[in-house]
This record gives structure tokens, sequence and C-alpha cells, in this order.
């Protein structure tokens, strides 16, 4: 009952109505003592007119007046002269005396309680103004017992009326509580477990229904995150089932490259200048794309290998980037590329990984440009800045669309172009950080995009 929403809820309830109850009985009771003063004042003045109207009256009928008066004697102050009107023998000293002209509530409050944690009868004097201007003052002496049991009678009813109120009142809100928020909670906890046991089951995902404002939010930004992560299962089921296609196909070009590798040889002993002066870089893409082959194999294990790093000159890989692009632009394109990097630069990297990257983002601005049709520069430049080698491939073309920056470095979602996979962007990323650097996208706009690698110079020896 106590680990329960409702359950709580009851309790709580409960104690803050009895918390109300209280705050309302305190000044109840001042109250009521109080009224029960002003009706002995009352009673002793009507007994004192009595007096007043007939000096007659024997001692039999003075003490019965004063019986039913529930006082010992009565003053009455007329025309500034002070009048014992009624007398009786008070049975002990006065205790206190209680001014009921014009007291304040707090004094009023202060009293009550004093009197009721007081068990012992007590005689005290009140003074209070007459009624109906009968007088200048009255004032009584009388015993406290009679007030204190008459201010336990009426305290008791109002603490058990209190007690009736709050068990209604929570009764009522606890219902109201597991109708209106209890009962659909435990429907979405419901929805959430049925879910859970199938979350690729797109039926299963919860159709929001609530009519209270904060469940039905919950409900449907549940939705929203099943939803998402159904096409997310699904997609990963895809991607495993894509990356053992891929491993599959990498594994027979592997094998198709090699042979073409053999072949290499003999081009190389050509006569042809021409052929003579293109066959290294034959060689280096033939072997370029058998390294690329194992990796994806890697890859498809869900694992990189570790770049294995060495002293490189950077100008040698940017110019190898630079030409195979070159090649790849037609004759009508206005697309140039120019590389500026200091001649002695020298990085730490691997070389292959390090080539794959500039050769991903340099492929995808030419791209980039090709499809606006208006051509464009892309260049490339390096240098050292703080403690680190600073690498920046920049392009002239429109910028990236707002999802692919959104997705940038994503697979299957960060593609800038049409049909674009977005894999070369998530493999530069993943190969950069390997070397303990970062890829970044600096700017991108209509003038323009910039990306920059940096690499952490480090230990170099």
């Amino acid at each position: 009952m106590l680990r329960t929403l409702s359950g709580r809820f009851l309790i709580l309830t409960v104690i803050f109505v009895m918390l109300a109850e209280i705050l309302i009985f305190v000044p109840s009771i001042a109250r009521f003592r109080e009224d029960y003063l002003f009706s002995r004042l009352e009673r002793a003045q009507i007994a004192s007119l009595a007096l007043l109207a007939d000096d007659m009256i024997g001692p039999d009928l003075e003490e019965e007046l004063l019986r039913n008066a529930e006082v010992f004697n009565v003053v009455l102050r007329r025309n500034e002269a002070r009048q014992l009107i009624l007398q009786s023998p008070v049975p002990q000293p006065i205790h206190a005396t209680f001014d009921l002209r014009d007291p304040s509530p707090l004094v009023l409050i202060r009293d009550a309680m004093l009197r009721l944690a007081d068990p012992e009868p007590r005689v005290i004097r009140v003074i209070g103004n007459p009624v109906r201007e009968a007088g200048l003052l009255i004032e009584v002496t009388m015993e406290t017992s009679g007030l204190r049991a008459a201010m336990l009678d009426y305290g008791l009813r109002i603490l058990i009326l209190s007690a009736v109120i709050s068990i209604f009142t929570a009764s009522l809100l606890f219902l109201s509580v597991r109708a209106l928020l209890v009962k659909p909670i435990k429907g979405v906890v419901a929805a959430m477990q049925n879910y859970a046991a199938n979350p690729e089951d797109a039926r299963r995902i919860i159709t929001p229904s609530a009519t209270v404002t904060e469940l039905r939010e919950a409900e449907e930004a549940l939705a929203k995150m099943e939803t998402e992560l159904t096409g997310a299962l699904r997609q990963k089921e895809r991607l495993a089932q894509l990356g053992g296609a891929v491993a599959k196909i990498s594994h027979d070009l592997r094998n198709i490259l090699t042979s073409a590798q053999l072949f290499t040889d003999r081009i190389e002993m050509s006569e042809d200048p021409s052929v003579r002066r293109l066959a290294p870089k034959l060689v280096n893409s033939i072997t370029r794309a058998i390294n690329l082959t194992e990796s994806t194999l890697a890859f498809g294990k869900a694992e990189e290998p570790p770049p294995k790093l060495a002293r490189v000159a950077l100008a040698d890989i940017v110019e190898d980037v630079l030409d195979s692009e070159r090649m790849a632009v037609s004759d009508d394109s206005d697309i140039s590329m120019s590389g500026d990097v200091p001649t002695g630069l020298v990085v730490r990297a691997d070389p292959e990984q390090l080539f794959r990257v500039l050769s991903n983002l340099v492929r995808n601005a030419r791209q980039a440009l090709a499809q606006t049709g208006k051509g464009g520069e892309i260049g490339l430049r390096a240098c050292e800045e703080d403690g680190a080698w600073k690498i920046e491939v920049t392009d002239t073309g429109p910028g990236l669309p707002p999802k692919a920056q959104a997705n940038l470095f994503t697979p299957f979602q960060g593609g800038a172009r049409k049909g674009g996979s977005g894999l070369g962007l998530a493999i530069s990323a993943e190969l950069i950080r390997g070397h303990g650097g970062t890829l970044t996208l600096e700017r991108t706009g209509p003038d323009g995009t910039v990306f920059r690698i940096s690499l952490p110079m480090g230990e170099t020896g």
C-alpha cells in the first residue's frame, strides 16, 4: 500500500486535511471559549437587572440567580459607580483576570490553549461590556471546571467531524487519482512492457489515448521514441545484412585486384613514355584498392585496423590525392584543384588511411561542384598550429544541405548529395579518431565548405 502512488496519495491527503482541520480547530476553540464567557456575562447581567428592579430579593433568590448564571458574584458599573450587585462565598482565591472588552485573536487563542492544558479547577474574574448599553462595565467571578468541560466536549466533536471529513475527502481523491492518473500510468507501463517484448514489431508501438494533457504528452513522446527505435533496429538489421554482403564482395574483389596487380609488372616494361609515366600511379591505385578491400573486411567485423603511424611527407600524399581526382574530372568541366602544403611538412600518420580521408573529402567536394554544373575550385592546405598539424579541404560549392549537417558523420544519413550514403565522412571521421585527432566541419554555406583535420603532433620520435 505504501509503495503505490495511490496509497501514498491517500495517506498524504488524510494528513493534509487533518492539518487543515487542526488549523481551523485552534481558532474555533478560542471562539467557543469567548462565546461561553460572554454567555456567562449576559446571564449575570440579567440576574443583576432583576435585583435592580426589586431591592427586596431575599438571600435564597439571590443564590438561585447566581447559580443559574454559574458565577459567584456580579459587579456592575453604572454612572461611573462600581456596585456589587450579587455575591456569594468564593471557594478559593482568584487565579486570573480576563478582559473581553477588546482582546486580540492571539490572546484569545493563547488563553484557550492554556485553559485546555490546565485540568485544575480555578476561580477567574471575567470583565466585559454589558449588552444593550446597560452600564459601563460588568464583572463576574466564576469557576473554570464547567468551561473546560464544555471546551473539551466541543473540541472532541470538532475532531470527530474533521476525521470524518478527512476520510471522505481522501477517499474521493483516492478514487479520482486512481481513475485519472494511476490507471493511465499502468496502461503506459503495460504498453512499454508489451513493446519491450518485441521492439521490432511496429504494431506494439503505443497509440496515444490519454485525455490528461501531461499523460498525453508522455504517450506521444514514448510513441515517437518507440517509432525511432523500431526504425533504428530495422536499419541495424539491414546494415548487418549489407555488411555481410560487402564483406563477401570485398573478399572476391581483393582476389581480382591481386590478380590485376600481377599484370602491372608487364605494363611497367612498356617502352611507351606515357605508359611508363602512368604505370606507377596505376600500381599505387591497385595497391590502395587492395588495402581498401582488406580494410572493408575488417570494418565488416565492426573494427577498423589501427593506424600504422609513420613520418610521411604530407605534400606527396596531397599530390597523389589531387592527381587521382583530376583524372575523374571531365575535359569540359570547369573544376580546378590546387594544393598549398609546405614542401618540408612531415606528419606522423598512417599514409594509406590519411590518403583515404583526404580522397573522400576531395571527392565529395568534386561531386558537389559537378552537380551544380558551374564548376569551382577545390583547395588543400596545411600548416602547423597550436601543437597540431592542421589540414583544410575547401571548396566553392553550394554548401551542405541542412539534413547532411544534422547527421554529419552518420552512416547512411549524412550524405551530402542525392544518392550519397554518407559512409565516406563516417569512415574518415573514424580513421582520424584512430590517429587521436578530429575531423570537423568548420563552415558551410553558399560561399563554400571547409573541413578541417587536426592531428596531434605528440611524440614524433
